[in-house]
């Protein structure tokens, strides 16, 4: 049965891939963004445009446009990275990606959880560079950071989501091929989508908070 589908950051990268993954399948997909791309245009899905999730008047204009839509699944995607180390420190660079990478998956799901169901579930897209015990090469200290508080606050809704049987992943895509990492990755979008897609499909209250590389490995927090 096709599910409604819920993706933040849906006009390029690991997000447009995931878009064009789930409409393949079947389901109707609600792409996020703040401006479109000429992919995501030709997707067979609905475009909600002008949602900055850092700002309230994008949640307002994001509930606004979800209203009476029940979620089956929400993806949690969108994030920058930014490099900043002890030699080039920069304030406004850790607070912008905290903002993105921590506080505004909170905001999202706190602004559209009555509109998760029994069975809904909710995908956080991390990053293993927000693990504190695989960290061997430090610097990205805000992205580290904001991924490290994103994986803090996933698993707290985990827990608090529970009651509700609303499962919760939080899952490192892998170094992917995408602008943020100058399509310097491993793995391209497509196949980084086809793996998420799987683990989301997978997805139930036993690996519930669960930290997973997209490749199914257990990573340490």
């Amino acid at each position: 049965m096709p599910k409604n589908i819920v993706i933040t950051g849906a006009n390029r990268g690991i997000g447009l891939a995931l878009a064009k993954a789930f409409s393949r399948q079947g389901d109707t997909v609600y792409a996020l963004c703040r401006q479109s791309s000429a992919e995501l245009a030709e997707m067979n899905g609905k475009v909600i445009t002008g949602i900055d999730v850092t700002e309230q008047s994008g949640i307002d204009a994001m509930t606004m446009a979800l209203n009476n839509i029940n979620i089956d699944v929400l993806v949690c995607n969108a994030g920058i990275l930014r490099d900043e180390n002890l030699a080039k420190f920069n304030l406004d660079t850790l607070r912008a990606q905290y903002e993105v990478n921590a506080l505004a998956p909170l905001r999202v799901v706190h602004a559209l959880q009555a509109q998760l169901n029994e069975g809904s579930k909710v995908a956080m897209i991390t990053s293993r560079m927000g693990s504190i015990a695989d960290n061997g090469s430090g610097g990205r200290y805000g992205y580290r950071m904001s991924k490290a508080a994103l994986n803090a606050a996933s698993m707290s809704l985990s827990i608090d989501l529970a009651p509700r049987n609303i499962a919760v992943g939080i899952y490192h895509p892998g170094y992917v091929q995408t602008e943020m990492v100058n399509y310097g990755g491993d793995i391209s979008s497509t196949e980084c989508a086809s793996r998420l897609l799987q683990l989301i499909d997978d997805l139930d209250m036993s690996q519930t908070g669960v930290f997973r590389h997209s490749n199914g490995q257990v990573l340490p927090w």
